[in-house]
């Protein structure tokens, strides 16, 4: 790190000291409830998903884009933002990225047309830096001995909203209409980017520079090359032209992306500190602990929900459904100050790991323990909170080994990372459920084998995502070394 980056941190740090207790506490729930609506969306849709080509008088394969136009959108510009905002100002981005949830919320809610409901999730899509740019902004305003807590609970919102999202979308299938769904998102992100913008400061820390449009461009083409073919496989058929096209462009895309940014003097990702180890290990950590938890989710409601007579279902309604989830969600905000004590005393790759073998603690119950609808629940739990105390330390293992002039970009590209690994748990649950099935009547459906096939593949990952942050430098005190 060059003396003048050294100086100007110790500069922000010094500035942070001085903040209040109370001020902490207004900027945490300021940001924390922009992070919790923006996840909340992203999994809003799903319980209500089945009914809606009958409602919208639409096909399947349309109004599946609901999903992934916001998907692919997020890809694109999570890293974008994050460049931006270290360029710029992470404020100011926080404030784009929560706006784009009030204007997408508001398009949604008050249309039936499905072409104008797809354009509307597609600039929701854009909220999604919300997340790396407050975990990024509130790491440059909190004092020393809040940061932990303050990054661990905004990472964590990444899944506590997706837990929430479930039960509450449940409860407007079963007694309203969708369209209130985005009336909640809108008013409560209006009522986020208010707070922001009249309470949190900006961080002073602005790098400025150039928009490297090319690199946006390589990097936006690649991701939307990958992401396509793994929400729409299973649709399209992983043997398919189409499919393989787009995954030898992704790869030809991403080659291109990394000899440009590689020679580029004000490049959008800075390549160079991506490969450092510690930066290294913590985003291949979190590529298995997001394909960890985006698998409780699809493999918890809809498994609750299948008929008793496969064996393994109970039936539920999608309201209990979604409410199996809620502890998960729950637990996870509760760990978040637990994790940030973890972080500050053992350092944050023992915490990764801690969290990582928990996860699959839980996916070890869900393999072996399911007869009663109770033991679901703890098993998913158990998931839950592993995640959580993993999803904390991420942050702090990023922020640790980055500048803060750099800081929104590279939390960015940790959040792509994690939804990469949560759409490759989508591709690849989608495949072993089609292939792992059992017959009642005319209908085809996941046998109990294609879950535990599932869950075990989880449990797996898990433990690979605790030993790669055992690899993670460390002292004694717990500090993080480059």
């Amino acid at each position: 790190m060059r003396i003048e980056e050294a100086e100007s941190e110790q500069e922000l740090e010094e500035e942070a000291e001085h903040v209040s207790g109370n001020q902490a506490t207004l900027w945490l729930l300021a940001v924390g409830l922009g992070a919790l609506v923006v996840s909340l969306a992203q999994s809003l849709l799903v319980p209500v998903l089945a009914d809606l080509p009958k409602q919208l008088n639409s096909d399947t394969a349309t109004v599946q884009w609901l999903l992934t136009a916001t998907l692919l959108v997020s890809a694109v510009a999570v890293p974008l933002l994050g460049r931006l905002g270290d360029m710029w100002g992470k404020r100011l981005m926080l404030l784009v990225a929560i706006g784009a949830m009030v204007v997408g919320s508001l398009i949604t809610a008050v249309s039936d047309n499905v072409f104008v409901l797809i354009v509307g999730r597609a600039i929701q899509g854009v909220s999604s830096g919300a997340i790396p740019l407050g975990i990024s902004l509130l790491a440059t305003l909190l004092p020393k001995k809040r940061r932990a807590s303050g990054m661990a609970t905004i990472s964590a919102m990444l899944g506590v909203g997706g837990a929430l999202g479930l039960p509450f979308a449940g409860l407007i299938a079963e007694h309203g209409d969708f369209h209130t769904l985005f009336w909640v998102t809108a008013i409560a992100a209006a009522v986020a980017f208010a707070g922001i913008l009249f309470f949190v400061p900006e961080s002073h820390d602005p790098a400025g520079g150039r928009i490297d449009i090319l690199g946006a461009l390589l990097l936006a083409g690649a991701l939307v090359a990958l992401l396509l073919p793994l929400s729409e496989g299973s649709d399209w058929g992983w043997g398919s032209t189409r499919v393989i096209w787009l995954f030898v462009a992704s790869a030809a895309l991403f080659a291109a992306f990394g000899l440009w940014e590689a020679r580029h003097h004000d490049p959008l990702v800075d390549l160079s500190s991506l490969g450092r180890r510690p930066i290294l290990l913590t985003n291949i950590a979190s590529l298995f602990i997001g394909f960890a938890l985006f698998a409780s989710l699809i493999g918890t409601a809809t498994y609750v929900e299948m008929p008793k007579e496969t064996g393994y279902g109970f039936a539920s309604t999608t309201l209990v459904a979604g409410l199996t989830m809620l502890p998960s969600g729950l637990c996870m905000l509760v760990f978040a100050p637990v994790a940030a004590r973890l972080i500050n005393s053992i350092g944050g790759g023992r915490t990764l790991a801690i969290g990582g073998v928990i996860v699959a603690i839980g996916w070890t119950l869900r393999v072996f323990v399911h007869a009663d609808l109770w033991q679901v629940i703890v098993g998913s739990t158990v998931v839950g909170i592993g995640t959580g105390i993993g999803y904390a330390a991420m942050p702090a293992l990023i922020s640790a080994n980055t500048p803060h002039t750099e800081l929104a970009s590279a939390n960015g590209v940790n959040t792509v990372v994690r939804s990469l690994g949560s759409s490759l748990a989508s591709a690849l649950g989608g495949s072993i459920f089609a292939s792992f099935t059992l017959t009642l009547g005319s209908t085809v459906l996941p046998s109990l084998t294609a879950y535990r096939v599932l869950f075990t593949i989880c449990g797996a990952s898990a433990l690979i995502a605790a030993a790669l942050a055992l690899l993670v430098p460390h002292r004694q005190d717990g500090a993080i070394v480059s």
